[in-house]
């Protein structure tokens, strides 16, 4: 089952893909990272929730996360309820969110009163509607809601932030060799499959896979991982030294240093998709959790899986049928939100081409 719901929605996520970049030109300039944004709102929205967001307000949707995700502030961290500007918006924005998603389910569940087991989707959103604890307790509405909205911004957010950093660190000029690899791989799998691109063929893009890794590496898309420790523990350093954590306290995991340790990462600033490759290995060099861009262990990210695919999906197809020059210099990174964008437009010129299957 679990492999026809991944192979089932690559062949959803790619036809949103071809449909959306079917608007753009046969040359022209866009901002990468708003069409990015729009376009993963699109498919995100669509397989988390059905139809319902995305035919009748994805515009206002797209906006909402956006004015949600600039009003987690850095301070929001130690002070969420503070009474600034950024945090009255946020909580609007949550609350216009709120009434969105309501509406939808209370859709949702009239429908299926009205036409029983004929009106079921096959979405996250039918799920928590018919979920149960294990007291048989049904969800509520403010439950779903609240699951929702989190679903839907840390998938759109990751998603969209990562493929607009893969794209940047692909097309800027001092990485022209990693994009004439990424595009040599095209070449080959278009020569081994056709214009097919599904869960299967995806797995062959192992050149993409580390380009997509390596990004999340140097742009993580959050800055820290917090945990509670249950129990106390001790943490031994590289030189020997020794600290404990009390039980109860609050552990955070800076990922923004993490992921640029010298002793792990060779040349740390430097953008290497072949560090994570045969023969090399570096995300294992310092243990099982020297790579946690989705965090690690029993609370690693669920949608880790998801988003790899969207993204590979959506550059598969831009590497494929465009060729791009960035033109815009390479974006600065936003640090006052707690999750970490691009700065600025992300403007890229394109020309279209057809990569055959003889190529």
């Amino acid at each position: 089952y679990a492999l026809s719901f991944k192979i089932s929605v690559a062949d959803l996520v790619l036809a949103y893909v071809q449909e959306y970049f079917a608007r753009w030109g046969q040359s022209g300039a866009v901002d990468l990272k708003k069409d990015l944004e729009h376009l993963v709102t699109l498919m995100a929205s669509r397989c988390l929730f059905g139809e319902e967001v995305r035919t009748k307000m994805l515009a206002e949707v797209a906006t909402h996360l956006c004015e949600l995700n600039d009003g987690m502030r850095l301070v929001t961290i130690l002070f969420p309820h503070l009474p600034i500007p950024a945090h009255r918006r946020r909580d609007r924005t949550r609350a216009r969110l709120g009434e969105i998603f309501s509406g939808i389910i209370s859709s949702r569940r009239a429908s299926y009163l009205d036409g029983g087991a004929r009106n079921v989707k096959d979405d996250m959103l039918q799920c928590l509607v018919g979920s149960r604890y294990k007291d048989g307790r049904a969800t509520t509405e403010t439950e779903v809601v609240g699951v929702l909205v989190s679903a839907l911004f840390a998938g759109q957010h990751t998603s969209s932030s990562t493929g607009t950093w893969t794209g940047a660190r692909l097309l800027e000029r001092a990485n022209a060799e990693h994009l004439r690899a990424a595009v040599r791989e095209q070449e080959r799998i278009v020569a081994r499959h056709g214009d097919r691109v599904d869960y299967e063929v995806l797995q062959e893009m192992d050149i993409l896979h580390r380009s997509v890794k390596e990004a999340l590496r140097l742009h993580p898309p959050a800055m820290l991982l917090l945990h509670h420790a249950r129990r106390s523990f001790t943490v031994r350093t590289r030189e020997g030294d020794e600290y404990e954590v009390p039980e109860g306290r609050t552990v955070a995991s800076p990922l923004v240093l993490h992921n640029r340790l010298p002793h792990i990462y060779r040349d740390p600033e430097r953008y290497e998709p072949g560090r994570f490759g045969p023969g090399r290995g570096e995300d294992g060099a310092g243990g099982a959790f020297s790579y946690t861009a989705f965090g690690g262990g029993r609370h690693a990210c669920v949608g880790e899986a998801f988003a790899y695919m969207q993204i590979k999906v959506i550059w598969s197809h831009l590497l494929r049928n465009f060729e791009m020059e960035m033109v815009s210099p390479f974006p600065e990174t936003n640090w006052n939100v707690v999750m970490p964008v691009p700065k600025g437009k992300v403007m890229v010129c394109y020309n279209r081409r057809s990569m055959s299957p003889a190529a």
